[in-house]
């Protein structure tokens, strides 16, 4: 069959146009798990600031801005709910993701304290799925340029896969 006669083959991966780099700030005392949310996320192209602690998480959310922000819940020097405190006070306006080996119970009460104070949170279990972590952030680039938050994974629609992650 000549090639001129073949469909064309489409693709749901968005256009470089589409996209937007975030400023993410990854705060998280894990080396490790630092790593592979920097990793990941400077792979999908947007800018990353590391901070290990709360007190470097603050400091940085004070001088510079931020899209999204990951978060884990216990840190060494204090608790992630000490950082949304500092960010509802500084008015954030960007997405925090808290990824956290706490319970589901305690990513819950993150995520209610999050939305009295009007930040919007998304939470993911550690271990850390990075496909879910891709996922969230290409959604969050989305709605950041106005666009549908409706992102997919090798041609399946993420939406469900998405919000069991958020429980």
């Amino acid at each position: 069959m000549p090639r001129s006669s073949l469909s064309p083959v489409t693709s749901n991966l968005p256009d470089v146009a589409e996209r937007r780099a975030l400023q993410l700030l990854v705060v998280d005392d894990d080396a490790t798990q630092r790593s592979l949310i920097t990793v990941a996320a400077k792979q999908a192209g947007h800018e990353v600031t590391v901070a290990p602690s709360v007190a470097e998480a603050i400091e940085k959310l004070r001088a510079a801005r931020f899209d999204c922000v990951t978060l884990d819940l216990v840190l060494e020097d204090g608790d992630g709910i000490d950082v949304l405190r500092e960010m509802a006070e500084a008015k954030f306006a960007g997405a925090v993701i808290v990824i956290s080996g706490m319970d589901g119970k305690r990513r819950s009460a993150a995520r209610s304290f999050a939305r009295s104070v009007g930040i919007e949170l998304q939470s993911l279990p550690k271990p850390l799925d990075l496909a879910a972590l891709r996922i969230s952030l290409a959604n969050l680039g989305k709605t950041a340029m106005g666009l549908p938050a409706i992102h997919t994974w090798g041609g399946v629609a993420t939406d469900a896969i998405v919000e069991r992650h958020r429980a």
